[in-house]
């Protein structure tokens, strides 16, 4: 029994050393592998890819504005009167005459009928004032009255020809009154809400008005820029090149119009000049009030543009990276100016080369790279 008893006790010795004789040369061998694989150089960088492009770029400047009427008037009476209708809705577009806004009028046409009777009296006074005239002129003839009795039946007619203009005067200016008891549109626009309603007294020492009217086209966008850039502005306008953008966060139309005006002042306090863009807005997509960024073309000029996710900068400046037989490059640019998503370079690059847009994160000068989606590019085995 002992005897077998350490037999069995060999046997498992043997058994563990050997075990870990087998795991000790394949560990090595695992090692081996691990430092072939480290021999065949680092793993290549997975990034996305853009081409470098030399086309027509616009020179561009952006800036915030706002949109505002040309025109807005403000609807007063202009005599104190009651309120009998109200001809619009609110909010509603009105053309010009249209009638929004009836007065009261009974008293001034009481006044005006008072005036022509006035004016009525006036002249059939006139009237016998000549005839008296005339029949005292054939008698200073005959010398059968004196001379005074002419004289002063002249002098009535002129004081009666007199009263008529006055009373002439008074029904015109009675009529032009009777005329503000109808308030007309003076412009074509967008109307706001009544401030008063019917039944109300309104007069002419209100400080609301009765309504606001807003031109809705066209209208400006007015936006400031620095003073320095004033002069190209200007030389755009004479070049009859000075188009203008307007584009509202949130909507995908834009507003498109022309430099109507420059401010003939820079302000001092902030170097700022206000620059007004005349809009067609025929679809009234611009709201005077609203807020948008004002994108005006200078000119159009030849340049490399690349997208802007491509620019990097470091210490010594703005670079990209190039790819060039599946190797990455540090190239040294210089950038002019960013439209949007795209950035123009004036030196470095030339067009036409391959540039990284993302996975910079893990570039350096020289790095192997595999770009994103080049179905080119060498597969595993069995994949």
């Amino acid at each position: 029994m002992m005897r077998k008893r350490l037999f069995w006790g060999l046997v498992g010795v043997l058994a563990l050393a050997g075990s870990a004789f087998a795991v000790q040369w394949l560990g090595t061998g695992d090692k081996g592998a691990g430092a072939a694989v480290r021999a065949t150089g680092p793993r290549a960088v997975v990034v996305t890819t853009d081409t470098a492009t030399r086309k027509k770029a616009p020179v561009l400047i952006e800036a915030l504005g706002s949109v505002t009427p040309l025109a807005t008037v403000a609807l007063r009476t202009r005599i104190d009167s009651e309120i009998l209708a109200i001809h619009f809705e609110d909010g509603a577009l009105v053309k010009k005459g249209d009638l929004l806004v009836t007065l009261d009028s009974r008293a001034i046409e009481a006044q005006i009928r008072q005036a022509e009777g006035q004016l009525a009296r006036d002249k059939a006074q006139l009237e016998g004032a000549e005839r008296d005239f005339k029949r005292y002129t054939e008698l200073v003839a005959r010398a059968a009255t004196p001379q005074v009795n002419l004289d002063n039946a002249k002098t009535q007619s002129d004081v009666y020809r007199a009263a008529i203009l006055t009373s002439q005067a008074t029904i015109e200016n009675l009529k032009v009154q009777l005329g503000y008891t109808s308030i007309r549109a003076p412009i074509t626009g967008r109307i706001s809400q009544a401030n008063v309603k019917v039944g109300n007294q309104v007069r002419t020492a209100d400080i609301s008005p009765i309504a606001t009217i807003n031109q809705m086209a066209p209208v400006y966008v007015s936006f400031t820029v620095p003073q320095r850039v004033l002069p190209q502005i200007r030389a755009a306008i004479n070049d009859e090149d000075s188009s203008v953008e307007a584009i509202i966060p949130g909507e995908s139309r834009r507003a498109r119009g022309q430099i109507a005006m420059v401010e003939n002042a820079v302000d001092s306090a902030t170097g700022m000049a206000t620059i007004r863009a005349a809009m067609p807005n025929q679809d009234e997509l611009l709201w005077p009030g609203t807020l948008v960024m004002a994108r005006l073309t200078l000119r159009v000029e030849d340049a490399v543009t690349v997208p802007a996710s491509a620019i990097q900068v470091s210490q010594q400046g703005s670079f990209v990276y190039v790819v060039k037989d599946g190797v990455a490059r540090v190239q040294a640019v210089n950038v002019l100016r960013t439209n949007g998503p795209q950035a123009v370079v004036d030196s470095g690059l030339t067009g036409g080369e391959t540039v990284v847009t993302d996975g910079h994160l893990h570039l350096t000068d020289g790095a192997r790279v595999t770009v994103r989606g080049d179905q080119s590019a060498p597969r595993k085995a069995g994949a």
